[in-house]
């Protein structure tokens, strides 16, 4: 045998033996358990089928959607913002809501952007299914619009906006 052999099995029989050794058991006591629930909030315990509104694939209902982006467009505090809150709130496959157009016109007032709050009814033109729709959007935000002093593309542009 070779000296690396001898050497691996006087190892194994050294640790064979290390193992083989009774230990002394120690005498353990058992305590009394005490609840731990107590310490625990149970306020928010969620049921099996309560939707959890964190989760990936919770469905957003159309009212949970207005509040969101209502709150949104309340807090901005710049350009980028609102643009941004606005390219999110079109992406999604529904109209937003005139509450929730108004937000974004107060914000674009607030952070002086012009460009924007008329790019808001294009937006609005382009994600309605016909004329019609996009007709009782302006109809319905007719206040607003005057009260800000915003100016629709087709009436700035006229023969562009065919």
């Amino acid at each position: 045998m070779s000296s690396a052999i001898l050497a691996r099995v006087a190892r194994a029989s050294l640790y064979n033996t290390q193992a083989c050794r009774v230990r002394p058991v120690r005498a353990f006591q058992v305590s009394q358990l005490k609840p731990i629930t107590a310490a625990f909030s149970t306020s928010s315990i969620r049921m099996a089928g309560d939707p959890d509104p964190h989760d990936p694939h919770h469905e957003e209902s159309f009212e949970e959607f207005t509040a969101r982006y209502e709150k949104e467009f309340e807090s901005v505090q710049d350009v980028f913002e609102l643009q941004r809150n606005l390219n999110n709130a079109f992406a999604y496959d529904l109209v937003p809501s005139p509450s929730v157009i108004i937000a974004a016109l107060r914000a674009a007032r607030r952070v002086n952007d012009y460009p924007t709050a008329v790019r808001v009814f294009e937006g609005i033109k382009a994600k309605v299914e016909n004329v019609g729709q996009y007709e009782e959007y302006v109809k319905e935000l007719e206040g607003i619009r005057l009260e800000l002093g915003i100016n629709l593309k087709e009436n700035m542009f006229p023969e562009a906006s065919s």
